[in-house]
């Protein structure tokens, strides 16, 4: 994600932790009273759910044309058990009304739980075993904090951090990657898009069916899903790379121009960081005041406005386009294994928006990274060092799209690529992303790579600039 002038900041977890590990215990025995149960995640205590993976979501969403009502839905999971026997499963969900319930394929009892929606299957779920959930649900768009955002001309989707589950029943949380289809059913004369690849239309009445797949491991942070009077532009990237692009009907000319510059960021990436790692890219401008621009898997989001509008200047528009495409490498490709890891997708992000707005003319590098470590210590007295934010206090939301996992954390990585070198910094960045291709990745699995490709322990140089309460010293280079 990345924030713009008009808004505001923003492999599974090997272990869940003491807490979670006794919550587990108790719904394994059948405890009688539920109560939100997470995976122990330090920024989101209750946001994801054990004793399962997900393999594959279907999602099936009714779109009567009004994008002030709620949608008809039905959500299909397919899950193994990893824990067990199970007499009671959780599932993410809050603001949709649910109207039934099936685990392999028996009703089941449910009710909720904080935001947590507690099944009791017929019989207990055993461990290894396959599951399926079928939910039949509304997924409503007037729900706070990310879901369903309302366009000019009717949805798309803005799920981060913890979105998701605002739209449909899931386990939200990033650490859970799991293959997707999607089934829309809206009024012919509107267009859908989602992320992935179409699989096929069909008319029925008035209505138009439209059928996506993801075909890679996504977090369901990352789902996208856009229906309006939109028009669809196709090109070409690098090998022939398929673009989709996706935008308002009536500013379709004067957005070709920024929609033309994909293939070029695409190439600059490429020599960066190997190849694009999904099967199509693509941007989606919608009518809708958001404040960021988000890189939901495939399609990336951005407002309208934002890249018409000759209130920002080029090179801002080209490196924020940038930041969002790095994302499909470090964020998407490579995923956070828990929240506290976040620095890994959007400190990358920014650090290639960095390099890319100095080529395009804008902000020198060395400028970026002073005014980066004039204020690192602010925000780390403010938010937490960029590896190990400050959690919210009890009660509140948790908040992480904060500058220090922003530009605090590409300043650690100017600082980690001085130290290194830059042609190391290059060979850790491609290997980065090929050997925790389509997974989930910590910040202990990068140090532990950075440290073998510079052939020498840097885990008490990261450390400071990681976890220090004080920004450590600008490199030479820089000052």
């Amino acid at each position: 994600m990345a924030r713009t002038p008009a808004g505001s900041p923003r492999a599974r977890l090997v272990r869940a932790g003491a807490a979670t590990a006794a919550l587990l215990t108790l719904v394994a025995a059948g405890a009688p009273a539920p109560e939100p149960v997470g995976v122990g995640d330090r920024l989101f205590p209750v946001l994801g759910n054990p004793g399962y993976d997900v393999l594959q979501y279907d999602l099936a969403f009714r779109y009567g044309g009004d994008n002030t009502r709620p949608l008809a839905a039905t959500t299909r999971i397919t899950a193994r058990a990893t824990a067990g026997p199970l007499s009671r499963l959780h599932l993410d969900f809050n603001g949709g009304r649910v109207d039934s319930v099936h685990v392999n394929g028996e009703p089941a009892r449910y009710r909720s739980a904080g935001e947590d929606l507690v099944v009791t299957p017929a019989r207990p779920l055993e461990r290894n075993r396959p599951l399926r959930v079928e939910v039949r649900h509304t997924s409503p768009t007037d729900v706070p904090h990310g879901g369903w955002i309302r366009t000019r001309d009717g949805l798309a989707l803005a799920p981060q951090p913890d979105g998701a589950h605002r739209v449909f029943p899931s386990n939200d949380h990033p650490s859970d990657k799991a293959r997707f289809t999607l089934t829309v059913t809206a009024p012919a004369g509107l267009t859908v898009v989602a992320g992935g690849r179409a699989v096929g239309t069909a008319r029925r009445g008035g209505s138009t069916v439209w059928r996506y797949r993801i075909t890679h491991p996504m977090a369901t942070e990352l789902l996208q899903l856009s229906i309006g009077r939109s028009a669809v532009l196709h090109a070409r990237g690098q090998r022939g790379l398929p673009l989709r692009h996706v935008v308002p009907r009536p500013w379709r000319a004067r957005l070709k121009p920024w929609l033309d510059r994909t293939p070029e960021q695409l190439e600059w990436l490429e020599r960066r960081l190997g190849r694009y790692p999904f099967e199509n890219y693509g941007v989606l401008a919608v009518e809708a005041t958001t404040g960021y621009a988000m890189e939901t898997q495939t399609l990336s989001l951005f407002a309208r406005r934002f890249l018409t509008s000759a209130e920002y200047r080029d090179w801002y528009k080209e490196s924020v386009m940038v930041h969002e495409l790095a994302h499909q490498w470090f964020g998407n490709c490579v995923t956070p294994r828990r929240w506290d890891d976040l620095w890994l997708s959007e400190g990358h992000a920014t650090w290639y928006e960095w390099l890319y707005a100095e080529r395009a003319g804008g902000t020198a590098l060395r400028d970026r990274v002073r005014e980066a470590h004039r204020a690192s210590d602010g925000w780390r007295d403010r938010y937490g060092p960029p590896a190990a934010q400050r959690a919210a206090p009890e009660g509140e939301r948790p908040e992480v799209f904060r500058p220090v996992v922003y530009e605090g954390a590409a300043l650690a990585l100017y600082a980690l690529r001085e130290r290194m070198g830059a042609a190391a910094f290059e060979r850790l960045e491609r290997r980065w992303v090929t050997e925790h291709r389509h997974g989930n990745a910590s910040t202990a699995d990068f140090v532990a790579l950075a440290s073998e490709v510079a052939g020498r322990d840097l885990s008490g140089f990261l450390r400071g600039w990681l976890y220090g309460e004080r920004t450590p010293p600008l490199p030479r280079a820089a000052r």
